[in-house]
């Protein structure tokens, strides 16, 4: 699998026009990070483009950057790559909606929650 390391290498894995059509994947919009019930996640139409969580760390970071003051489930959030939770995320092409996507597994207590957010590349940062 593709390890992208910096901001520009995920902007050219993902680079492509915009959707011309609305999504009509059971997805929704998930515009910031959303909890994914696994029967939403619909694998066949789902392709692995990449992942951002590097193979040389055992335990990524937890620190997260808002340099404008965002928080985590903001639509607005930066994505940056190197800090959680996007140091931890796969990058995904949903073949119906046309959408790239970042998913991760949130671990904690008893809780095993799948999340997922649509990547905006307006978002991406270093």
């Amino acid at each position: 699998m593709t390890f992208l390391q910096t901001a520009a290498d995920l902007r050219s894995a993902i680079a492509q026009p915009a959707p011309t059509r609305a999504c009509s994947c059971a997805l929704g919009a998930c515009t910031g990070w959303e909890s994914l019930a696994e029967y939403r996640w619909d694998a066949h139409q789902m392709n692995l483009v990449a992942t951002l969580r590097d193979p040389a760390l055992d335990e990524p970071t937890l620190e997260e950057k808002h340099p404008q003051g965002s928080r985590y489930d903001s639509p607005d959030a930066p994505v940056a790559i190197k800090f959680f939770p996007y140091n931890r995320c796969e990058v995904w092409h949903c073949a119906q909606c046309d959408r790239h996507l970042l998913r991760y597994t949130e671990f904690g207590g008893y809780n095993v929650d799948h999340r997922v957010r649509a990547l905006d590349p307006g978002n991406i940062i270093d």
